[in-house]
């Protein structure tokens, strides 16, 4: 499907007011082709003491929200504090295939720049290939997989490790 950015889509922090619409969404988006987590139930929290919603960028579109991404330190190491990781992406699948991950994507690069980081890599499960091709066409590339590292539904599924440079 083609990329067609929507002019009315605002990118904007999360703010703690967030969280239910937020959860609503998270559950929605939740698939076994994307994540290695039971579903969440419907009551479940987002934001906690390691998931503030300083970690989020949302996609708003219409007044609601339809995308996420959650971008933090890879590790509390002050050696790598030059590197940011990209933990969470999901966007509401009505408005799939109109350029919001893309965008979501973008803005969190755009941010961990900001933060004066060099690098942003992710985890991405190696089944899942609409994920793979998005964060290829933006920059990413693979570093390394740990083969058949989960077992999902019965199948052995690896562990992709993905990065874009974004400073030299």
């Amino acid at each position: 499907m083609a990329c067609m950015p929507d002019d009315d889509l605002i990118i904007r922090p999360a703010q703690p007011e967030d969280e239910r619409e937020l959860a609503v969404l998270n559950r929605a988006a939740w698939s076994t082709l994307s994540d290695v987590s039971p579903e969440p139930p419907a009551d479940d929290a987002v934001f906690d003491e390691r998931h503030t919603p300083e970690q989020f960028l949302l996609a708003i579109l219409d007044g609601r929200i339809v995308g996420y991404v959650r971008q933090v330190p890879a590790t509390p190491l002050a050696s790598n504090r030059h590197v940011r990781q990209i933990q969470g992406l999901g966007v509401d699948g009505t408005v799939r295939g109109r350029g919001i991950g893309r965008r979501l994507v973008e803005a969190a690069c755009a941010a961990a720049r900001a933060e004066g980081a060099r690098k942003l890599s992710l985890r991405v499960l190696g089944w899942n290939t609409p994920a793979r091709r998005l964060y290829e066409s933006c920059g990413f590339a693979v570093e390394g997989s740990l083969a058949e590292e989960f077992l999902i539904d019965g199948s052995y599924v690896d562990d992709v490790w993905m990065a874009r440079r974004l400073a030299d």
